[in-house]
């Protein structure tokens, strides 16, 4: 698929849903219905939907609201794919769920606007971020661990400055966008750049200023650091600072459900999108089923 075809293809999935969410498909045929992390749409969309035999309906969401979704009981999806583990205990108690994958927080630019070039030939990644002459675009912490992660990132980039006020001054209500429309708005002119995983710049193809292991969240050796930022949801609970991964879990035992899920699993269908399948992956967590260990 050229850039071109698939930017046209990401634009057709701004609203969330990448297909029907119903749990029949043609003539009957049953569908497994995947609900994941915005920045999973396109994977699950392209790539895992025409890889799997059964017929995959994907919904996606920013993660919180996507978990908030299930716990509300306002869907209920066989298999669910999230982009912060933690949500998995923290909104949901599920029993068992497994990692999958790992990225990184980079800050991608438009390359066509003055604001964007500006991004790409400063000294570093920060000079122009809270120019009154460069949009920034982020996501809601309140729905994703995308938004929460970039306030991670900015916190910690402050501590190496010594420079407290840093990320107050590059934050702004009016950057929010939705998870699965933020690129989208480099489309329209309407941002110049914005903070977002790896695996999003690379699929849409665009450029970006990779940000220090220090920052960006994605290198294990920083978990300590990492772990010294959190930020408090409007529900009272804490999302705290750690390398990013995804996680999963099966929610329905049917067989077609279980092929979906082993294909998931294999990773194969995140590494042509930008994803870091470690080799360790998939680590299964909690009280995982029978023949799933290992």
């Amino acid at each position: 698929m050229t850039a071109c075809h698939r930017r046209r293809f990401l634009g057709l999935l701004g609203s969330g849903v990448a297909a029907g969410i119903a749990g029949c498909g043609a003539v009957g045929q049953s569908r497994v219905r995947a609900l994941v992390a915005g920045s999973l749409q396109a994977a699950a969309s392209e790539t895992l939907q025409t890889t799997t035999r059964p017929e995959l309906a994907v919904e996606a969401h920013g993660s919180v609201h996507a978990a908030r979704l299930v716990a509300d009981g306002k869907r209920d999806p066989h298999v669910l794919a999230l982009a912060d583990p933690e949500l998995f205990e923290r909104l949901l108690s599920a029993p068992w769920y497994a990692i999958v994958a790992s990225n990184e927080l980079v800050l991608a630019y438009n390359p066509e606007t003055p604001g964007g070039r500006r991004v790409a030939e400063a000294e570093s990644w920060t000079a122009p971020l809270g120019r009154a002459d460069v949009s920034l675009g982020r996501t809601d912490p309140d729905l994703d661990p995308l938004g929460y992660r970039t306030i991670f990132a900015l916190e910690l980039a402050a501590r190496r400055r010594d420079d407290p006020g840093f990320a107050a001054s590059v934050l702004s209500p009016d950057q929010r966008y939705p998870e699965t429309q933020l690129l989208a708005q480099f489309e329209t002119g309407s941002i110049d750049a914005a903070f977002v995983y790896r695996s999003m710049a690379v699929e849409r193809d665009y450029p970006f200023r990779e940000l220090p292991p220090a920052v960006n969240l994605g290198d294990p050796a920083y978990a300590d650091s990492y772990a010294d930022v959190q930020y408090e949801l409007p529900d009272g609970t804490v999302a705290r600072g750690a390398p990013i991964e995804y996680a999963a879990t099966r929610r329905a035992d049917d067989a077609e459900t279980r092929r979906v899920f082993e294909t998931l699993l294999a990773g194969a269908w995140l590494r042509d999108h930008g994803f870091l399948v470690r080799d360790q992956y998939p680590r299964m967590e909690g009280d995982v089923p029978n023949g799933l260990r290992g």
